[in-house]
């Protein structure tokens, strides 16, 4: 089974969005999925607007329509990214 590494923006739909909640339901919901190493940080947009970027090991037989669904899904959530995906070796 190949792992690749994930990396995907979770932007809310508003500044007023609790972004501790959405990271918190984002983190349960992928290791729910299988989702190993999962690092989560904040990501300064614009007008006091914060992003979640989310980079995880996730197993490649899932596929993203899973994590892109899973993530769209939480409460306050406007879009789901995926910036980088990339099979990972070792």
């Amino acid at each position: 089974m190949s792992i690749v590494i994930v990396k995907v923006k979770v932007m809310p739909d508003s500044p007023e969005a609790n972004l501790a909640d959405i990271k918190k339901t984002a983190q349960h919901s992928l290791e729910k999925e299988g989702a190993k190493s999962i690092h989560i940080e904040e990501q300064n947009i614009a007008f006091g607007l914060k992003a979640a970027i989310i980079s995880f090991a996730f197993p490649e037989s899932k596929g993203t329509d899973i994590i892109e669904s899973l993530l769209s899904n939480i409460a306050h959530v406007s879009s789901v990214t995926i910036e980088d995906y990339r099979r990972a070796f070792g």
